[in-house]
């Protein structure tokens, strides 16, 4: 991953405690993530601009292209990764089975429909910058999957989680994830066709993904027929012992150790796993009281994540790729959101339904970060290439608050005008 090589230390070196600062790198990089994304984040809120915002320009300040302290980038997205978790299984545990199934027939095409128009789009763009085709697609595919943290704020911050809205642009996100966790099988059989290895043959790579499937239909059945049974009957019991802390700690115990199951031995995502592990809980007389404990954490870790995003970019990106940019931004913002409003407007769905899953889903963010770091790993990007998707990012979560306004805007403006045609 192109950051640097200055991490969790000041340059020149500096003792810290009477002990080299990298001891304490975990705290010292806390304590600056946290600080500076206060500071940053109500400047933006005294300038009226989003907090992301803040929070993003907070990242930059620590990041290696930027003078003074340089966080560690690998543990600023471990934090970022904790946020995605927590947030995942709040949002399961305002989630019931019922309301996932009944939004299934718009979100299952529509985040297919999507992701591939953004596939496709980003391929002709790598195309044009001079891409050869595996990093043209891998470019389009890194663009097709919107950041959960991202979504999620957006979604709680106008009170929109519960609402029909809220849940097609959840379950949108959740088709999303688990088409992205079955791309990541194929990067290696893609990667060695690439490079002309043959690593993976035709029957090995469709093996894999088969297994892959698999095993997370698997978990998903035992979260279902199992977890929905012992899970809230452990919560009762730890309830049972009259102690906050406790009940705290089980159920971030639950949330980390399902979303860690589910990464380590089923092939799936954390954000998955939690996500299943918040709705197994739903509808117990304990959900209200989890959610709410869980709130500061999953606040702290949230904005952790976007001090993460601005880490690992790189601002000469502009300079050097200016128009490289404009065209990739224009894909999520653009592309993204055309394909969501056609999706939703071929189901005639209500214009304000389909401009709220559009601003949702026009950013970028933790997968796509996770397929780019890939991506240069497997061979298939480009260092400038993975530059340009974090420079797209930032911009697209910047941006991201003031699509939201446009299209809330725009949707008061159709349904005014519908009265006053109906009245008329």
């Amino acid at each position: 991953m192109p950051i640097g090589d200055r991490r969790g230390q000041w340059r020149p070196k500096r003792t810290f405690c009477e002990a080299p600062l990298e001891n304490h790198a975990l705290i010292v990089n806390l304590v600056f993530a946290i600080a500076l994304a206060f500071f940053f984040g109500a400047l933006a809120q005294k300038l009226r601009i989003s907090p992301l915002v803040g929070y993003l320009i907070a990242g930059v300040a620590v990041g290696p292209y930027t003078p003074g302290f340089v966080g560690d980038a690998g543990l600023a997205m471990q934090f970022a990764e904790i946020g995605v978790i927590l947030l995942m299984f709040g949002v399961g545990l305002k989630f019931s089975l019922a309301d996932l199934w009944a939004v299934r027939g718009v979100a299952i095409p529509g985040a297919l429909v999507q992701m591939t128009a953004a596939t496709l789009l980003g391929y002709g763009v790598g195309a044009l910058l001079g891409m050869d085709a595996a990093e043209a697609l891998m470019l389009g595919f890194s663009l097709s999957v919107a950041s959960t943290v991202v979504l999620l704020r957006a979604l709680e911050e106008r009170s929109l989680v519960k609402t029909e809205n809220g849940r097609i642009c959840v379950g949108w996100l959740v088709i999303e994830d688990i088409a992205i966790v079955l791309g990541i099988v194929l990067l290696p059989a893609l990667a060695g066709a690439a490079n002309g290895t043959g690593a993976a043959t035709p029957m090995a790579t469709i093996t894999a993904l088969a297994l892959t499937i698999g095993k997370i239909g698997i978990f998903v059945a035992l979260m279902l027929f199992v977890g929905r049974r012992v899970f809230p009957w452990l919560i009762v019991q730890i309830a049972h012992l009259k102690s906050r802390e406790l009940l705290s700690l089980g159920t971030l115990t639950l949330a980390l150790g399902i979303a860690w199951v589910a990464y380590e031995l089923f092939d799936a995502s954390f954000a998955l796993g939690a996500f299943l592990a918040g709705v197994v809980l739903n509808g117990t007389k304990f959900t209200h009281r989890i959610a709410e404990e869980s709130l500061p954490l999953r606040d702290t870790f949230a904005v952790l994540f976007f001090v993460s995003v601005g880490m690992l970019f790189d601002p000469m990106t502009l300079v050097r790729e200016p128009i490289g940019v404009v065209a990739v931004v224009a894909i999520i913002v653009v592309g993204k959101t055309g394909a969501a409003l056609a999706i939703t407007a071929l189901y005639k769905l209500p214009m304000r339904t389909g401009m709220t899953i559009a601003a949702s889903l026009a950013q970028i963010g933790e997968f796509s970060f996770v397929l780019a770091g890939m991506g240069v790993s497997l061979g298939l990007l480009s260092n400038e290439t993975y530059n340009l998707i974090l420079a797209s990012a930032l911009i697209s979560i910047a941006l991201n608050p003031l699509l939201f306004r446009v299209a809330e805007a725009l949707s008061d403006g159709d349904e005014t005008q519908k009265k006053a045609s109906a009245s008329a």
